[in-house]
């Protein structure tokens, strides 16, 4: 993994560069040699979707995003811009935390003999081209919650070791992005082999081009570039400070985790319990949720059979089944749980927020419900609560 803390420079490789657009396809090409499976963002079904590129010819120029809760378009752009554009309904975590995984098969020979054979981990060498600084810091979160600690899944870990990590700032937020407020972008500060800025402006279209790890600066070498000039380093660091200043939402300016603890038996919770319909599409779109369950098939003859480990979420009324029956049993209290977990107790168990402000739960809610409306509403709740006689 990409070591999230150092930059470390390659004695004579280029540590700063500008690229054109046949840098960045040539990128794609020296990623492909060295035997990577190169994921990006493309156009397809109506949406900006991760698949694999084969060049960079199938990145979105062009392309922008409409946000809104519960809302998603595609629009042209005036430009040609390749990265303009928020979070997609997918997120990196579709490739290193699949929906499903086989655990392992077992066949019964005809004498009756039953033989179990593990599903050996998935070897894969990935290159993640586009990953914006609120997705750099999910795959670190997940990370944490995957990779360390006592239960390392080993699966995750043959997908995510050795992955290139390619970011790219974030120059025009979505409506519903909310990073600033999580601390989590639009600069990418860590844990990247390579970062690029976009700029488009009179002077052209260019990418300021950055490494962050040996292999980034290794790769940055190989690439078409001119030396980095102070007019791009301006424009660059002007876009990001201007997205910072456009963000579609906010949290309130409060200590979340304490928000949390504070209001759980708080009358909001009553009002989106009445919207929230507990299909689970904010836990299936965001990219820190990891819930999993397991499920055993077997072929008619009751011979083959196979365990699957699939995602799972805290909406669905048998996740905290037990005996005596379901945990949590209403909307109200599953809701609940998934909102403070994410804002609050994530803290106690993994050191920091599960939320990054990506914006995606909010976009992909079917009745547009929006957490961070519910966070300010929550606050307020507890101000008025508190100023009370």
């Amino acid at each position: 993994m990409t070591d999230p803390e150092n930059t470390v420079a390659v004695p004579g490789a280029p540590t700063e560069a500008v690229l054109d657009r046949d840098g960045l396809d040539e990128l794609v090409r020296v990623l492909v040699r060295r035997g990577r499976t190169v994921i990006g963002p493309t156009v397809r079904d109506g949406a900006i979707v991760l698949d694999e590129l084969e060049s960079a010819d199938a990145l979105p120029y062009g392309w922008g995003v409409e946000l809104e809760a519960g809302q998603y378009r595609v629009r042209r752009r005036a430009d040609q811009a390749a990265f303009a554009h928020s979070a997609g309904p997918q997120s990196w975590k579709s490739f290193l935390h699949p929906e499903r995984v086989r655990q392992w098969s077992a066949e019964r020979r005809p004498d009756g003999v039953l033989s179990v054979r593990p599903e050996a981990p998935q070897s894969v060498s990935y290159a993640f081209l586009g990953v914006r600084p609120c997705d750099l810091r999910a795959i670190r979160i997940l990370d944490r919650v995957m990779g360390g600690g006592r239960y390392r899944d080993p699966a995750y870990l043959s997908r995510r070791t050795g992955a290139f990590l390619i970011a790219v700032e974030c120059t025009e937020p979505g409506a519903t992005c909310f990073c600033v407020s999580m601390g989590t972008g639009p600069a990418a500060d860590a844990g990247f082999d390579l970062a690029l800025t976009e700029v488009v402006d009179a002077a052209g279209h260019r990418f300021l081009c950055r490494s962050g790890s040996p292999e980034g600066a290794a790769v940055l070498a190989e690439l078409p570039r001119r030396d980095a000039d102070e007019p791009t380093r301006a424009a660059a660091a002007s876009a990001v400070s201007e997205a910072a200043e456009r963000m579609g939402r906010s949290m309130p300016p409060v200590d979340l985790r304490t928000l949390m603890r504070d209001t759980l038996e708080a009358e909001r919770w009553d009002d989106v319990t009445a919207r929230c319909l507990s299909c689970g599409n904010c836990t299936m779109v965001c990219p820190t949720c990891f819930c999993t369950t397991t499920e055993d098939v077997t072929d008619l003859t009751g011979d083959h059979a196979e365990r699957w480990r699939r995602w799972d979420s805290c909406y669905d009324l048998d996740f905290s089944l037990l005996h005596g029956g379901p945990v949590r049993a209403t909307p109200r209290s599953r809701y609940r749980q998934w909102l403070t977990h994410k804002l609050g107790t994530w803290h106690d168990q993994f050191d920091s927020s599960g939320c990054v402000g990506c914006g995606r739960c909010i976009v992909w809610c079917p009745t547009g419900i929006d957490l961070t409306e519910e966070a300010h509403a929550l606050h307020q709740e507890a101000t008025r609560t508190e100023s009370a006689p």
